[in-house]
């Protein structure tokens, strides 16, 4: 059974200590949505949201008071833990509009795995975070299977998310880690190490971990950019450590490099074909 706000007095008290018409109400929110989505099934406690969104727990309990009575979040009643809730889903179904970057990154994804072996991952830039928004198996025996499309991380976190930010200016990409610093403490990361991680991948031109997130796994990841010139997204490909030899290392940035300027090429046809008929 799922626990209920009182909409009333909930919302008038959070829009009294926020900015005029509620933005900095609907700020926070959208916040906690977001650290929920990372959490997935397992879902957050109070505390842990409270800590990642850097509110107070009174803040926090008002806002998911609020999000609850609309169905927006779930409060699983033997944990306590909070999850997104059924409207999410169902909201998204009024969007009907494909992704024009999975449409066109799918056959490219398909190729480099078919070609490498091991399992590959589109991951896609949406604010301060990464979504997985496509898997492809290969053919090796041993598949690491990093991430479930749909999986969503801090911005910084994951290879893909370094390679992502590579791609960016320095300030850009302090001022993105400046507000997910709180969400680093779980995965065990610093935002030095990311800065860190960041500068080599722009020197090198990819981004490669030879222990992931996932162990006894690598990561190596491409940048993709958007029609506009934008860090938009990441070709990964995650073998088992003992696979992933320098040479072999070069073999799969060679063939993901490939695959990704074939794919900036197709966006920006595609934008200019859209400008065109406009």
């Amino acid at each position: 059974m799922v626990a209920r706000g009182r909409r009333g007095t909930i919302g008038a008290d959070t829009a009294s200590a926020d900015l005029p018409g509620g933005t900095q109400s609907i700020r926070r929110a959208v916040a906690v949505l977001r650290i929920l989505a990372t959490a997935r099934e397992t879902g957050l406690k109070l505390t842990e949201i409270s800590r990642h969104a850097e509110l107070a727990h009174p803040t926090t309990h008002r806002i998911l008071s609020v999000l609850v009575a609309e169905g927006i979040v779930e409060q699983r009643p033997g944990t306590r833990r909070y999850v997104v809730g059924e409207q999410i889903p169902l909201l998204a179904l009024s969007r009907r509009t494909c992704d024009p970057l999975l449409d066109i990154v799918s056959p490219h994804l398909k190729a480099a795995v078919a070609a490498i072996g091991d399992t590959g991952f589109l991951t896609r830039r949406t604010g301060l975070d990464t979504v997985c928004v496509a898997r492809q198996l290969g053919t090796y025996p041993i598949q690491v299977l990093a991430w479930d499309v749909g999986d969503r991380r801090p911005l910084g976190v994951s290879n893909a998310g370094i390679a992502i930010l590579s791609g960016m200016q320095t300030d850009a990409v302090r001022g993105v880690l400046a507000r997910n610093r709180s969400r680093f403490s779980r995965y065990d990361i610093s935002t030095e190490t990311i800065l860190r991680e960041v500068a080599t991948a722009r020197a090198r031109g990819f981004a490669v971990r030879a222990r992931s997130l996932t162990p006894g796994s690598g990561s190596i990841s491409v940048m993709i950019r958007s029609s506009s010139g934008a860090a938009h997204g990441a070709l990964s490909i995650t073998p088992i450590s003992r696979r992933l030899s320098p040479r072999r290392t070069e073999e799969i940035v060679a063939r993901l490099r490939m695959h990704a300027e074939a794919i900036e090429l197709e966006l920006r046809k595609a934008a200019a074909s859209r400008s065109a008929r406009s």
